[in-house]
């Protein structure tokens, strides 16, 4: 690609700086705002279509086009990512809730959030992290509907989204101050650097004589602080230091999670089984599962059974079996809005007479195969069983799948960065991707506290 196609002069000139500086680089940090986002769908607050930019012009709100649940990270996401596992990044400092951060692939040991997370509930007894696939229904750490679900603990959780008054979290703030006294570049990426006091985290940096570059759209009150400052839009500037660096982004691939438990009772002559299908959420039976839209279940044997279609949640069918009958059925999962493919089916083999096998697969080597294999045919609906367990009361088996949901490609085009003349909310993603639309939404404002994850 030829960077001068989408750079002025001046500002190829200033990302050739910014590659260079990050290639010489021994312990870089990045401090992400709201800008970092907004080709997500995800308006900022200050920029020309931000929320409190349009509210005091009196202009209405952007409709959002997608949930917030199935927003997916962007370029410079995924380009900090692919930094962090060349062993460039150090630490990433971020303002932002919506937890594409974690999404992406940054470990959560190298992330500070330090106005919390939409996505995340804690355990304030014995600090286990949840995140989960739908947005908890509070802010300012207030409880929530769930409980720990360590059976040493079981105390209810709690949100980890601040509030204005909130202030923020000790163990959070820690660590950013510690990685930016070590930091020699700390690199702040689509944030107005206003919001006190997490807008002083980076020049504590400059103590040590490390340096801070900025790159958002408008002028910050630190500029002056800053050895390099770009002004443009965040995907623009990332993309053209990658390009720089030789370094190719990742694609993003989403997997989500979901169990199909098989309930069962002999009846009262014994000759008859009672059986009950439910498709959940892992988070819990009563958790919502936001990426299924509905359910078809049909049976190859269809002379047998009748086929059904479960198009809201919780997503249960009943039926009367006779014991001595195996059977299969197929389940159609038709996906929501802003998924990379409408639909997929899983066959499952049903014979009461056969005692359950479980086993508990290696999840992080099925994750890497399911990605692969994704990529590899750049299409979604892949699914495998990770999990499948027995309960006793009542009488219970327990199927955990992952399913690939989303793929997301970066192509270094020029097209992929074609927005020069787009305010940050206006900006879409500018991708080849699988999976349709972009999603829009905003939170008021927000931060968290952490633990183990």
């Amino acid at each position: 690609m030829c960077l001068s196609v989408i750079l002025s002069p001046l500002s190829l000139n200033k990302v050739e700086r910014l590659a260079m500086l990050l290639k010489k680089s021994k312990h870089l940090v990045v401090f992400t705002g709201a800008g970092i986002s907004t080709s997500c769908g995800i308006p900022d607050f200050r920029g020309p279509k931000g929320i409190w930019t349009l509210q005091r012009e009196g202009k209405a709100l952007p409709e959002a086009s997608l949930p917030f649940h199935r927003a997916m990270p962007s370029l410079t996401h995924m380009a900090l990512v692919e930094l962090e596992r060349a062993g460039i990044l150090k630490f990433v400092i971020s303002q932002n809730v919506d937890g594409l951060h974690l999404r992406s692939g940054i470990p959560r040991e190298k992330l500070a959030e330090l106005h919390g997370n939409s996505f995340m509930e804690t355990c304030s007894s014995c600090g286990i992290e949840y995140l989960r696939d739908f947005e908890v229904e509070t802010i300012g750490l207030k409880e929530t509907s769930r409980r720990c679900s360590d059976n040493k603990c079981g105390a209810r959780l709690k949100d980890t989204v601040l509030d204005w008054e909130d202030a923020l979290p000790k163990k959070e703030m820690n660590l950013a101050e510690k990685h930016c006294r070590m930091a020699d570049v700390v690199l702040c990426l689509g944030t107005s650097l206003q919001i006190t006091p997490a807008c002083n985290l980076p020049l504590k940096s400059l103590r040590g004589g490390g340096k801070i570059v900025i790159v958002n759209l408008q002028k910050t009150p630190k500029d002056k602080k800053a050895s390099l400052v770009i002004h443009g839009l965040v995907d623009k500037v990332i993309l053209g230091a990658m390009d720089v660096l030789n370094m190719q982004i990742p694609p993003f691939v989403r997997i989500d999670l979901f169990q199909i438990i098989l309930t069962e009772a002999l009846s009262i002559d014994k000759k008859y089984v009672n059986w009950t299908l439910r498709v959940a959420s892992v988070h819990g039976q009563k958790a919502p599962l936001p990426f299924i839209k509905s359910v078809e279940v049909s049976f190859l044997d269809s002379q047998d059974y009748k086929a059904a279609i479960l198009d809201k949640e919780p997503f249960q069918l009943k039926r009367r079996t006779l014991q001595t009958k195996s059977f299969e059925m197929v389940l159609k999962f038709n996906f929501s809005d802003g998924c990379g493919c409408s639909s997929t089916e899983i066959n499952i083999p049903i014979d009461f007479q056969v005692p359950a096998d479980c086993f508990r697969l290696d999840r992080d080597a099925i994750f890497q195969k399911l990605r692969e294999t994704a990529i590899q045919d750049s299409c979604c609906g892949q699914n495998a069983v990770i999990e499948k367990k027995t309960i006793l009361s009542p009488n219970s088996e327990v199927t955990v799948y992952a399913i690939i949901t989303n793929i997301v490609r970066y192509n270094k085009t020029s097209k992929s960065t074609e927005a020069d003349s787009l305010s940050n909310g206006d900006v879409k993603r500018r991708i080849d991707r699988e999976n349709g639309t972009e999603t829009s939404r905003k939170r008021s404002k927000g931060r968290k506290r952490k633990s183990k994850f």
